[in-house]
Formats: C-alpha cells, sequence, structure tokens
C-alpha cells in the first residue's frame, strides 16, 4: 500500500510477538557510498552544519534496515513469520542522506525491477530502523506527541512514542559477566529482544507512565515515508492506566524534552490530525487500522 506520503511495506494485522518475528544482521545489508564523490563528501559538510545551528544534536550508532523476508513458521505449518535484515549505520549518516536537501540524489536509478521494500533504490541511504508504538490507553484513546523545535527531525509535528533500536544496548548486553564473544544466532537472539524492548523503553521514558501499566508490544509493521525514505517498525501496546493519569505523569517523563505536549484522542480525532504528522507516523496509523479491521473481521 503507497499513499502520497508513505509506503506499508510490511503490514502484520493479526500482530506479532516476540518469537514471531526474527532477525538477520549482517554487514551485507549496510549502506553502499554513493558512487559521486562529492555527493558522498556532502554527509560530513552537512552533519557539521546541522551540529552548529543544534548543540542537542550527537552522533550514534543505528541498525540499517535492509529488508525482510519471510521464513516457515517451525512448528506451525503453513505459517511464515517476517525476518528482518538489518545493518549498521550511525545519526551522522542518517542526517547526511536521507536528511540532506539533496537526498533524492541518493536514490539508486536501475532498470531492476525493485523489491516490495525497494531495497535497491535505498542502497544508498542510512535508513536506520525508526519505531513507534501507538498506545491505547484504558478509556481506549490514543497517545499523540507534539514534538519539540529543538528536535532534528520534523519539529512540532505529531508523532506517536518512539525513537530506535539502539545497538549499544545489545552490546552491553552481551558483554554482561565478561562476555565478549556471541555465538551468531545468540547475536540475533539479542537484537531481536531489542526490537522490542527499545519500544518499551521508548514509551516508558517519552510519556512517563510506568512500565508495570503496559502490556508486551505487538509488531504490526514497517512503513517508510515517501519524503527522504525513512522506515520505522511500529507497535501497539495497550495501557492499563486511563487518559488523565497519563497526562499527570506525563509532567515527569524522562525524554520529556523531545516534546512539548501529549494529547489522548479517539481514531476519530486523529484521523483530522495525521496531516501534520511525518509520513511513517501516519503509515503507523494505518498499520493500526489494519490490525483493529482484522480483530473486527475475526
Amino acid at each position: 500500500m503507497e499513499t502520497a506520503d508513505y509506503k506499508l511495506l510490511l503490514t502484520c494485522p493479526s500482530g506479532l510477538l516476540p518469537s514471531q518475528l526474527s532477525v538477520v544482521f549482517d554487514r551485507s545489508y549496510d549502506r553502499i557510498p554513493h558512487p559521486n564523490a562529492e555527493l558522498e563528501d556532502s554527509i560530513g559538510q552537512i552533519w557539521e552544519d546541522r551540529v552548529q545551528g543544534n548543540s542537542s544534536l550527537f552522533n550514534g550508532k543505528k541498525y540499517r534496515y535492509g529488508g525482510y523476508s519471510l521464513r516457515d513458521g517451525g512448528e506451525a505449518k503453513g505459517v511464515s513469520h517476517p525476518c528482518l535484515h538489518l545493518g549498521s549505520t550511525d545519526y551522522r549518516t542518517f542526517v547526511g542522506t536521507n536528511l540532506n536537501p539533496l537526498w533524492e540524489n541518493f536514490l539508486a536509478l536501475s532498470e531492476v525491477v525493485f523489491t516490495v521494500d525497494d531495497v535497491i533504490k535505498c542502497q544508498h541511504t542510512a535508513s536506520p530502523l525508526g519505531n513507534g508504538a501507538i498506545v491505547v490507553t484504558a478509556d481506549n484513546e490514543i497517545v499523540v506527541l507534539r514534538r519539540s523545535d529543538n528536535v532534528g527531525e520534523f519539529p512540532g509535528h505529531f508523532v506517536f512514542p518512539g525513537g530506535h533500536p539502539e545497538p549499544d544496548e545489545v552490546v552491553l548486553a552481551t558483554s554482561q559477566n565478561g562476555q565478549d564473544f556471541v555465538s551468531i544466532e545468540e547475536l540475533h537472539k539479542k537484537i531481536s529482544e531489542e526490537i522490542f524492548d527499545s519500544i518499551a523503553r521508548e514509551v516508558v521514558e517519552e510519556i512517563g507512565v510506568p512500565a508495570t501499566s503496559l502490556s508486551t508490544p505487538v509488531f504490526i509493521g514497517l512503513s517508510r515515508r515517501i519524503l527522504n525514505v525513512r522506515p520505522a517498525a511500529f507497535f501497539y501496546m495497550k495501557c492499563n492506566l486511563p487518559s488523565k493519569e497519563v497526562h499527570q505523569l506525563y509532567s515527569s517523563a524522562l525524554d520529556g524534552y523531545e516534546s512539548i505536549q501529549l494529547h489522548t484522542v479517539s481514531p476519530v480525532v486523529l484521523e483530522h490530525m495525521k496531516s501534520k504528522m511525518p509520513g511513517c507516523h501516519q503509515g503507523g496509523f494505518a498499520l493500526y487500522k489494519l490490525m483493529i479491521q482484522a480483530s473486527t473481521n475475526a
């Protein structure tokens, strides 16, 4: 599904638990440098210009989205589960490619028919995998944040709580007890866990609710905004607190500086707000509606 603002790369309307989503991390999914040296050189200059204008920006490692495949569901015969293909990138390269004013010049031109998620088309962009959560309160309101004017991406826009899965969290987990090396299988398992753990962490930090008030995140799909081809994974989470209490807790949120206002709204109201959301988050709302439709039909 594709609109003027977003493309749905993967839809999972029944929702997937951590055991149903796997990950392969391989450097073959890293960004391929663009053959135009001048364009490549612009990455560093764009970053320096952005940092000078906003001293709160900092570089950090990110997982690069390199597509997905469908794998056999194991004991559940006839059922296939998605496997995300991830490489390595960083925020600096994201700013210098996806957020570059000349971002379209980084897109690969090819006579090859692009795969469903346009992996070839985006091979020269950083395309870090973002995440977002559609959090529904006990009184069936959806949590939406208005971003601060100081953030590096879409300041002042409405968004769902979210951020990025963090490679450093996986390194920390695998280095505990002096364990400096893990098998590939164990590494992939840790990254898969971080995909889910990170969105729960982002929700707690950004809106201030306790982790115990939230259900286990359920993966509902991948969305990519058309503007600068930014990919994001989206999840559904239920919060057992009413909207009024969520508003009260927001004032003490750890990452409250990233947003300036919290809204709790009905799907009908959000339908009118979505034009002021980044395209990938509009796609996240579309994934949520597909989930609701599937559950209604069931």
